[in-house]
């Protein structure tokens, strides 16, 4: 029988490559993290540091020609006999198109996407779109699967639901659009919801009814969600454990307290001081990041962040891959900093050795 410490899922060491003419491109690199029932796992990077193909890869909908080259996806799913008993499915092992992995499309795991106007068919109706949802998983006629709709789009606060069934997307607001997507994801009650980016372009308000509404959801159904953001501010309010991504790798992970006030990696630094502070004073230019995240196929030698970072060290960052190291109280970084033994230049071409074990800082 499930409990709380066994994770819903589990990735390990998870790679999707795409190989392309013009070379290739590592999206998803190495990447391992536990996502919990009833939990947040919060994930955040840059523009092109592989977290939508993170997302993507779960549910085996890559488009070629990329496609998963090694790494682990464990599925733990309870048993429908009422016995209690955990099956293990391995999803990295699953044919893409197979009924083992469409059983778990919508059923087990949900999907809200990043844009909704292109992820409805602009020539259905959003009803026929989440009534094939429906049917897809539930033994509903036509009749049953439409209540069912109406009773989804009421849930996720959508008004006159039974009009708004018989409309096509460009009809409705961006943010009605939103809380149709997350009704479809919702529409088999998935243990596991990805929400990749589910407030772009909303304003702020719509926002914050997004992130309420998923929230209640979450405390009704006990799910677990996988976000997806940019903003640091959601992650905050929403997530539990945050996990840090750059260059299709897991730079640094941990619960929403350690990311927030005790960052180790420079990167994840970086991100949190070009947050604007209502507290800084007038006409300051806001930190910002330096560089931009490298060409997928000119990946930089060593650490990949090396070439923006503050505290690079010449022979070191630039010829290695820095390991993962752990805290004591399972807080993750990858960075030469927490390696025993370090060797750091400074900006005269000084060396100083660097003692900066984990243990000293955590």
């Amino acid at each position: 029988m499930a409990n709380e410490e066994t994770p819903l899922l589990s990735v390990r060491d998870l790679q999707t490559h795409f190989y392309t003419d013009e070379g290739l491109v590592r999206a998803v690199d190495g990447v391992s993290f536990d996502i919990h029932r009833g939990k947040t796992l919060g994930i955040v990077g840059e523009s092109g540091c592989g977290k939508s193909v993170t997302a993507r890869s779960l549910m085996r909908i890559i488009d070629p020609p990329g496609r998963i080259i090694g790494g682990s996806i464990l599925l733990r799913q309870e048993r429908n006999d009422g016995s209690g008993q955990i099956d293990e499915i391995e999803i990295a092992e699953l044919s893409d198109t197979g009924q083992d992995i469409r059983n778990i499309r919508g059923e087990v795991i949900g999907l809200v996407f990043q844009e909704p106007m292109t992820s409805f068919s602009p020539v259905h109706t959003i009803g026929n779109q989440i009534v094939e949802a429906i049917q897809l998983h539930r033994s509903m006629d036509d009749r049953q699967a439409r209540e069912r709709a109406v009773e989804l789009l009421t849930m996720v606060g959508v008004s006159r639901p039974e009009e708004r069934l018989d409309e096509l997307p460009f009809q409705m607001s961006g943010g009605l659009r939103q809380r149709a997507m997350i009704a479809m994801a919702l529409a088999c009650e998935p243990d596991l919801l990805i929400a990749d980016e589910p407030t772009t372009a909303l304003d702020v308000t719509t926002q914050s009814q997004i992130l309420e509404l998923m929230q209640d959801l979450q405390e009704q159904t006990g799910m677990a969600i996988m976000l997806i953001t940019h903003n640091l501010g959601v992650i905050a309010e929403m997530a539990d454990d945050v996990v840090v991504m750059y260059l299709g790798q897991v730079v640094e992970k941990g619960t929403v307290d350690e990311i927030f006030y005790a960052p180790k990696h420079p990167y994840t630094k970086a991100l949190l001081r070009s947050i604007p502070n209502i507290y800084q004073p007038s006409r300051v230019e806001l930190p910002t990041i330096t560089g931009s995240i490298p060409h997928p196929y000119n990946r930089p030698s060593g650490c990949p962040f090396h070439p923006r970072c503050p505290d690079y060290m010449p022979g070191t960052c630039d010829v290695d891959q820095p390991q993962t190291v752990t805290s004591k109280t399972g807080q993750e970084v990858r960075c030469f900093l927490y390696t025993e033994g370090a060797v750091r230049v400074d900006g005269s071409g000084n060396s100083e050795k660097e003692e900066r074990q984990w243990s000293h800082t955590s």
